[in-house]
């Protein structure tokens, strides 16, 4: 590597703040400026919060939620109408 071009790669904890979850990594990012915390194996570390994360994210988590879109379309239609090749429709008016 070129001496003097890469940012530092220093040790940094990523919190979440919404699941009270924590990890340290090693990042390019350095912490928010006067947050640190102290890690388990009793070193001080700068912190990063972060809103979302694996924990808390409802993907990973098993929480989400599956949306009904074909239901979606048809209210959508039934309140706008649906438009013919020509652009143009009707108003409130379903085929």
């Amino acid at each position: 590597m070129k001496p003097a071009i890469h940012p530092p790669y220093e040790p940094v904890v990523f919190r979440d703040k919404a699941g009270g979850f924590a990890f340290l990594t090693r990042s390019t990012r350095t912490g928010d400026p006067g947050k640190t915390v102290e890690w388990e194996d009793g070193r001080t570390y700068p912190v990063i919060d972060v809103e979302i994360s694996s924990a808390s994210h409802p993907f990973y988590t098993g929480t989400a939620r599956v949306l009904d879109t074909a239901g979606r379309v048809e209210r959508f239609e039934k309140r706008y109408g649906r438009r013919d090749d020509r652009g143009e429709g009707t108003p409130g008016a379903a085929p």
